[in-house]
């Protein structure tokens, strides 16, 4: 059965992508992964996080995907010896050959995944690492399906192939890109990436210096670098059926939402596909819940296109922002309230959207608020404050319930809508 692989940049997100369906996480350790600016885990979190995941069947794959540097070499056998003896991931993401081998050396009963930083766009060199030893590669995200499937019969059967099919996308081929180091001294290819290609840019005549004129390349504007955000939710079908073994879910950075939704909208997805293929469609649930998503305009890649073709460049800059989280449930007390965690300001008497691991339930009224005491509240307006909410009707609403209130684009809010 395909996976779904989910982002987990925290301990609590890779426990909302697990409750909400993922068959597998990725995640990273302080050092030697390519997103330095999620949380990420240390020692103590790996292990006792991939200890939690694998009791709930859930396999865990840490990313050391970045382009060592020679002193990336000299301490870096002591992390692949901890991933894989103390905190017994399932496998490594790995980029670059050094690192490759150091993890061959290292821990040669580990599994290797090659990263799509390796920018793998052919059989032969699906074969080539797969002669190495690497059980799964991760495809460069400029292939399109009829690519895949020709890859997919001219390798391997026992070669995994893994793909991105939603989330952010990279102007650069695979992620290769130096404007970060050159713009900020942040290293893109070692984790910090500052994403230049997300600025607006202007253009600067050296005879006219500090009159800077707009870079009008079209009707759509000057953001000539910024990508749009990959969505395949309604061709997952054609994904399974091109020889994907696994569904790649982008998002480190992105919150604890954002892996809920995503882990349960391509969760049910995969399910539905393998109950009845022949009667799959799109439910009306899972666009809508990806609309409500911070995002920029959604496309389908490249899966269906080539770069020559079209380079995805997204019209805007801002990205959209209709949905907010303003509250989580963390459990139910005797008298049949709820106790919640606030994540925005929130109203006795709001109507909020309801998010849960399974199912759907229409929009809630909050009836009351209490704070721990009992004391009732209109409102509550600190992050981190924990409450008991009283809901209109008897809603199930199972711990990690996620209730969001919309927004407008420029991510106002009505506090009483």
């Amino acid at each position: 059965m395909t996976e779904v692989l989910s982002p987990a940049g925290s301990p609590e997100k890779l426990r909302t992508a697990i409750a909400y369906g993922a068959d597998a996480v990725y995640m990273s350790g302080k050092k030697f992964g390519l997103r330095t600016f999620s949380d990420n885990f240390d020692r103590d979190q790996m292990k006792e996080c991939i200890a939690y995941a694998h009791s709930k069947g859930v396999k865990c794959y840490v990313t050391m995907n970045i382009m060592g540097l020679q002193g990336d070499l000299k301490v870096i056998d002591d992390e692949i010896d901890f991933t894989a003896h103390e905190a017994h991931a399932d496998a490594v993401l790995v980029s670059d050959p050094g690192i490759f081998m150091r993890v061959r050396k290292v821990a040669p009963d580990l599994d290797i995944h090659i990263s799509t930083q390796a920018s793998v766009t052919n059989s032969d060199a699906c074969k080539f690492w797969y002669e190495q030893g690497a059980r799964r590669i991760v495809l460069a995200r400029e292939l399109s399906l009829e690519d895949i499937r020709d890859i997919r019969a001219n390798i391997p059967s026992d070669l995994e192939l893994e793909a991105f099919v939603h989330g952010a996308m990279c102007v650069s081929y695979s992620g290769r890109c130096i404007l970060s180091n050159y713009f900020t001294g942040r290293r893109s290819n070692g984790g910090a990436c500052a994403q230049p290609c997300r600025w607006g840019y202007s253009l600067v005549e050296e005879k006219r210096p500090g009159e800077a004129f707009p870079i009008e390349e079209d009707e759509r504007g000057t953001y000539v670098l910024s990508s749009k955000d990959l969505s395949m939710i309604e061709h997952v079908p054609e994904l399974i059926e091109a020889g994907i073994d696994s569904l790649k879910i982008e998002g480190r950075i992105k919150g604890e939402y954002y892996a809920a939704v995503t882990a349960k909208v391509y969760r049910e997805a995969v399910d539905l596909y393998y109950k009845d293929p022949d009667n799959w469609k799109v439910s009306d649930k899972w666009p809508e819940l990806l609309e409500k998503l911070v995002h920029r305009d959604y496309d389908t890649g490249f899966f269906y296109g080539a770069p020559t073709e079209d380079a995805k460049i997204a019209d805007e800059r801002t990205y959209v922002k209709p949905a907010f989280v303003v509250a989580q449930i963390t459990g139910r007390n005797e008298d049949g309230s709820y106790r919640a965690v606030q994540k925005n300001k929130l109203y006795s008497g709001d109507v909020l959207n309801v998010l849960k691991p399974e199912g759907y339930t229409e929009p809630l009224k909050v009836l009351s608020i209490t704070d721990e005491n009992g004391t009732t509240l209109e409102s509550v307006p600190h992050p981190g404050t924990a409450f008991n909410a009283v809901f209109e009707g008897d809603p199930d609403l199972p711990d990690m319930t996620f209730l969001s209130r919309d927004g407008d684009k420029d991510g106002g809010i009505n506090p009483m809508s």
